[in-house]
């Protein structure tokens, strides 16, 4: 193998061991989450793209991320991506991503508790990809919690993601968010994340993010965020962007 095809592998699996892992958790469209479950019977279908950037380049998914309400209180999903790495300019791979199946149950509410909370656990199966994604199963389990008062909302938790192997080790990530409703047809918010490093050798990371959620009518939303990294930006997150468009029915 020549010495450049062997320096741009390095920096490809050096860029994938650095890029933030809390992303393709998000809650659209931060990486924190909220314990809201879709509503009974109804769907929300985003069409995504995210990505991270660090020193060795940049990194992300774009896909399909399908919830719908199967039961009160109960919300079923699953996200199916293209997973890219971009270790130089001009220089993409692409790949099918770790196909996550996921369900989100509210057991506490603000009516009878003073607070919505709910379980998320989320199954992650082996990406089909030699050089993109993770090769190994593993199951996130985080809990999400979330008060509302006029148009303020806030929400945050964290879990932990077990049974990676190889390289991959398993990790935490923790999260913020504060929202406002500013005009009927706008929110926006900020937040607050931390996770511990997710491979062998890498460094935990802290980042800030500003969103917003801007709806177009009942059935179709526009939703973004962006933000820095703040601890070890240079080699995990130096900066992390999200966007996506809403269908709800």
């Amino acid at each position: 193998m020549a010495a450049r095809e062997v320096r741009d592998s390095f920096a490809l699996a050096l860029l994938l061991m650095c890029s933030a892992p809390g992303v393709a958790l998000a809650g659209p469209p931060y990486v924190t989450d909220d314990p809201e479950p879709t509503d009974y019977q109804h769907f929300e279908i985003y069409t995504f793209t995210d990505g991270t950037a660090a020193h060795d380049g940049r990194a992300g998914e774009t896909g399909i991320d399908f919830n719908y309400g199967g039961a009160p209180d109960l919300q079923l999903s699953t996200t199916i991506a293209l997973s890219y790495a971009e270790p130089q300019p001009g220089k993409t791979v692409w790949a099918v991503g770790n196909i996550e199946f996921g369900a989100k149950y509210r057991f506490l509410s603000q009516q009878d508790f003073g607070w919505d909370v709910s379980a998320y656990p989320q199954v992650f199966l082996p990406s089909a990809s030699a050089r993109l994604g993770e090769p190994h199963a593993s199951v996130f389990l985080p809990v999400w919690m979330q008060k509302d008062w006029d148009a303020w909302s806030t929400f945050g938790g964290g879990g932990c993601t077990l049974g990676r192997g190889g390289d991959a080790r398993d990790w935490c990530v923790a999260g913020w968010a504060l929202t406002r409703r500013v005009f009927p047809d706008l929110e926006i918010g900020a937040e607050i994340y931390h996770s511990t490093p997710d491979m062998r050798g890498d460094r935990q990371s802290t980042g800030l993010g500003v969103g917003a959620i801007y709806d177009l009518n009942e059935t179709y939303h526009l939703l973004a965020s962006f933000g820095p990294g703040i601890q070890n930006a240079a080699e995990t997150d130096r900066l992390t962007w999200y966007a996506a468009f809403e269908f709800t029915y």
